[in-house]
């Protein structure tokens, strides 16, 4: 593939991806697609709302229905997070795609609020260790 002079739209100029720009980012995408294109480069999409997702997965299914293999690269932070809160990490990156941070460990958002701490261990224990230790005695 030619890098250099690549004709195909690959959405890199798409600078947000909400809800105010979703149609038209849509058939954007779905245009691209027909073409031939099968990556899109979304380093600068730096404005996303959850429409993104729903945007994202469009695209792929249309993919999937052109009979291709949409490869979605280079997601903002912003965008990544996204993915991982709706869970949907496997539908958007079906191949190999390694995010910064892993996405493939179900999970649900909702429990994060009650999910445990991981403070560095020194932290903690100079916040647990009280005299007399009560946090050692659990009633049940």
């Amino acid at each position: 593939m030619n890098a250099v002079t690549e004709p195909l739209d690959n959405l890199q100029s798409l600078t947000s991806l909400t809800v105010l720009n979703a149609s038209a980012a849509l058939e954007r995408g779905h245009a691209a697609i027909k073409a031939g294109q099968t990556a899109f480069d979304l380093r600068h999409v730096l404005t996303v709302d959850s429409v993104a997702v729903s945007v994202m997965l469009a695209w792929q299914r249309a993919a999937h229905d052109a009979g291709v293999k949409l490869e979605l690269r280079n997601l903002p932070p912003a965008l990544q997070s996204l993915t991982k809160l709706y869970g949907v990490c496997s539908l958007l990156f079906p191949s190999d795609v390694q995010l910064e941070q892993d996405c493939r460990a179900p999970r649900n958002p909702a429990q994060d609020e009650f999910a445990p701490v991981k403070a560095p261990d020194t932290v903690f224990a100079k916040k647990t260790a009280v005299a007399g230790d009560s946090a050692a005695h659990h009633h049940h």
